[in-house]
C-alpha cells in the first residue's frame, strides 16, 4: 500500500445553490489526489501517456458523511490499494479542517493501449515505482 495526503480549498465554484459542494466535484478533487499521489512517487501522468497508455476510470463508489462548504480546508488521504493484472485499485478518505471524515470513495482504473483502448499490462516503470515506495508490497 503506499499513502498520500493532498489539501486543498473549496473553491465557490464547487458549491451549489445548497452551498455546499456539488458531488460531481467529488470526481475531481479524487482524480487529482490520484496523479498527486503518483507524482510523489516518481510518476507524473503524462510519463504513463506519452508510453502509450491510459488509465480510464471503469468504477466509482463514494459514501457521504457530511458536507462541506466554500473556502474550507481540505485534505485527501488516498491510499493505492492493489495492483492486479491490467487493474489498480485506490481509495480515499477526506477530511475537513476538523480532522472529520466527510466523504470515503473506491476507484478502479484499467490500464488500456492509448491507440486501440485494449487492456494492457502497467508500463514496467510504473510497476517498479509502486514497488520501490510499497513499504508492505501490493
Amino acid at each position: 500500500m503506499i499513502e498520500h495526503k493532498y489539501s486543498f480549498r473549496v473553491m465557490y465554484p464547487d458549491t451549489d445553490q445548497m452551498g455546499t459542494v456539488h458531488h460531481s466535484n467529488y470526481v475531481k478533487y479524487y482524480e487529482t489526489a490520484r496523479w498527486e499521489l503518483f507524482r510523489s512517487i516518481g510518476i507524473p501522468y503524462h510519463s504513463i501517456e506519452e508510453s502509450g497508455v491510459m488509465l480510464p476510470v471503469i468504477k466509482m463508489n463514494f459514501k457521504f458523511h457530511k458536507t462541506t462548504h466554500y473556502d474550507e480546508q481540505l485534505t485527501v488521504k488516498t491510499t493505492l490499494k492493489s495492483i492486479k493484472g491490467v487493474r489498480i485499485w485506490f481509495t480515499y478518505r477526506l477530511f475537513n479542517e476538523q480532522n472529520e471524515m466527510i466523504n470515503e470513495a473506491e476507484t478502479e482504473l484499467a490500464f488500456v493501449n492509448r491507440d486501440n483502448w485494449k487492456p494492457c499490462p502497467p508500463p514496467a516503470f510504473v510497476l517498479a515505482a509502486i514497488e520501490q515506495h510499497s513499504p508492505s508490497g501490493l
